[in-house]
């Protein structure tokens, strides 16, 4: 959708797009652009296309032809569900030149990174090309509006790919036989930056909305620094809830324990600086952010989401999982790791062995793999 923002799926996009540049040709498509710079640089063997350039607004000049995109820009969406979470991001506008793109497709693979892209995939690209739908949010949390669409257009891909086995289970279930459908993890880049552990530092970090739970973290870092009022907590990351949470550190009086970070574009330096990392989302795909976390050497301990962290955490091992919504069972699990150092150390440890089966060039070859049996059963009649 837009390749110039943030998140665990752009960046997730960008690193896979780098692998596979060693044995394709890989180009990365944002259906729009409305920032002038993106927040992640692409690998230069990969192409960036923008298909609505908006950073210069249509109405900053003149003639029919802007005339006419000013228009569009303002009319609603017709080639997106309006079941899609995003549906106000889309417009008449992008929908014309997203539909132009689709309709001059053929051949090659085509990996699409939402449900209303997926949805557009299905019904304007041509069988010429192999159609994949990468899911990034668990089937169950779609609108039902959302997964009645994705039943009936899904059936016309080549392959879903889910981001975990449980979520891909509820893709077969649903499809039936009729599409393949993959468990295909996203890949965390090669780091060379680690915790040493020795700083008083919990990190946290996403976009600050709702489903993201840093109004929980906050109370539970409260009752954290009642224990301990030497440790800080840093949260990385922007959003429209900001100054909601601000309100709610100087309503428990947290104004020197806990620091708003902004947006960082070295995240995983920025990680490393911690000593234990949390994640207090209330639903999850599959946090990116979480597996970065593990990648620096930082143990982790999450709110148990349905789908995510207990497909990256073994409990008691390299993190600690809480009951969703257990505010307090969540401050508990901090202090018990902020008063264990050794243990700290030691699920440090397990969580970098964890973070290296998420190997990005071991899952672009799978990658590779599927493109090839993909495209092989796409030769043969159907």
């Amino acid at each position: 959708m837009d390749a110039f923002s943030m998140g665990g799926t752009i960046r997730a996009t960008f690193s896979t797009a780098a692998a596979l540049t060693d044995r394709h040709d890989v180009e990365i498509v944002s259906v729009y652009r409305r920032r002038a710079q993106g927040r992640i640089e692409a690998h230069p063997r990969v192409r960036l296309r923008v298909l609505s350039d908006e950073t210069a607004p249509p109405w900053a000049a003149t003639g029919p032809r802007r005339w006419a995109e000013r228009s569009m820009a303002r009319l609603p969406s017709v080639v997106m569900p309006v079941s899609e979470r995003r549906y106000r991001n889309f417009s008449a506008l992008t929908d014309v030149r997203l539909a132009r793109y689709l309709r001059s497709l053929d051949g090659g693979v085509l990996v699409a990174t939402r449900p209303g892209l997926n949805v557009a995939m299905a019904r304007l690209v041509s069988p010429t090309v192999v159609r994949v739908a990468q899911e990034h949010v668990y089937l169950a949390n779609h609108s039902s509006a959302m997964r009645r669409a994705i039943r009936r257009t899904y059936k016309r891909l080549d392959a879903v790919c889910a981001l975990t086995e449980r979520d891909a289970d509820d893709y077969r279930e649903m499809l039936g036989e009729s599409t393949r459908v993959e468990c295909l993890p996203n890949a965390v880049p090669p780091t060379e930056f680690r915790t040493t552990g020795g700083r008083k530092v919990v990190v946290a970090a996403g976009r600050l909305v709702p489903t993201k739970g840093f109004d929980r973290l906050v109370p539970a870092f409260a009752a954290v620094v009642a224990r301990h009022p030497d440790w800080l907590l840093r949260i990385y990351g922007t959003g429209g809830e900001r100054r909601l949470l601000e309100g709610l550190v100087h309503r428990h009086g947290l104004e020197r324990s806990v620091q708003f970070m902004g947006y960082s574009d070295r995240l995983t330096e920025e990680l490393a600086e911690g000593s234990l990392f949390v994640l207090s989302s209330r639903n999850e795909g599959f946090p990116m952010v979480l597996l970065e976390a593990m990648s620096v050497g930082l143990p982790v301990v999450s709110f148990d989401c349905r789908n995510g962290p207990a497909d990256l955490i073994t409990h008691g091992v390299d993190g600690l999982l809480v009951p969703q919504g257990d505010v307090p069972g969540l401050a508990m699990a901090m202090c018990s790791l902020i008063e264990d150092p050794s243990w700290r150390r030691t699920m440090g440890s397990a969580a970098l062995a964890t973070a290296a089966t998420f190997d990005l060039a071991h899952l672009s070859h799978r990658w590779d793999r599927l493109f090839t049996e993909l495209a092989e059963a796409a030769a043969r009649p159907r």
